[in-house]
């Protein structure tokens, strides 16, 4: 009986070290993944790989500006959830079936020198000057349903002074798109869904047509789907209340 315990400890142990060892693997390629998209820097508070279930859940996620500005954030993200396709992730391809953003806050920033801490976003930077085909990555990559939430944009404009001047922009996004194809694609689709019902691409002088472009057949296909969804809603009404004369 003593060693049967002591079996089911070692057996306890392992499975907590494996699971461990997952949590701290996922952690290091989702940095690395943003990283590659973003061109930042990605500070994750803790992440959970589901055992049974193909989810990660990732929370207090910081995406950092580069240096030279005053603000460390451009993006603070309270959680992220995401149900992947292993099978692909396993033949390298990054299919994922249904991710959840939770955007709380995101800062655009002026520094002193007039330089935009957007400006240091990789999609921005292809958008000034595109890779040529040769250069550019062609990984597999899918998300077949995306939640995004956005609450709150920030511009700060540290460009006239010492105290920067601040405006915010209260969003309340909540927002779903379907069957994204591209890793600039979901980039473009986020900063243009802060920044387009806002006065700040203008205040800071930002030019957002590339990037809403890009993200075109997104909005788009949302905007299809929301229309189609209105009218199947209003004809199931009108089935259920004859129109009377």
């Amino acid at each position: 009986m003593k060693k049967l315990g002591i079996v089911i400890i070692v057996i306890v142990i392992l499975l907590v070290g494996i699971v461990l060892a997952r949590d701290v693997i996922a952690k290091n390629a989702v940095s690395t993944g943003v990283k590659v998209m973003t061109g930042l820097n990605l500070n994750i508070g803790s992440i959970n790989v589901g055992i049974f279930k193909s989810a990660i859940g990732i929370k207090n996620l910081k995406l950092q500006n580069p240096s030279g500005f005053e603000d460390k954030l451009m993006v603070d993200m309270p959680e992220i959830y995401v149900d992947y396709d292993l099978g692909a992730i396993l033949n390298k391809q990054v299919h994922l079936e249904e991710v959840k953003i939770n955007l709380k806050e995101f800062t655009v920033v002026k520094n002193a020198k007039g330089e935009l801490n957007l400006d240091s976003l990789k999609v921005v930077q292809e958008k000034k000057t595109p890779p040529s085909e040769e250069k550019r990555e062609k990984g597999e990559f899918k998300i077949d349903v995306l939640q995004l939430k956005i609450s709150k944009v920030v511009f700060k404009d540290y460009s006239q002074g010492k105290s920067p001047k601040t405006m915010e922009f209260d969003l309340n996004l909540d927002e779903r798109y379907e069957n994204i194809i591209d890793a600039n694609k979901l980039i473009s689709l986020i900063v243009t869904r802060a920044l387009m019902n806002t006065t700040i691409s203008k205040l800071a002088n930002f030019d957002l047509g590339p990037l809403q472009k890009e993200a075109g057949e997104i909005l788009e296909g949302a905007t299809k789907a929301a229309k189609e969804a209105t009218e199947k809603a209003a004809e199931q009404i009108k089935n259920i209340i004859p129109f009377k004369k």
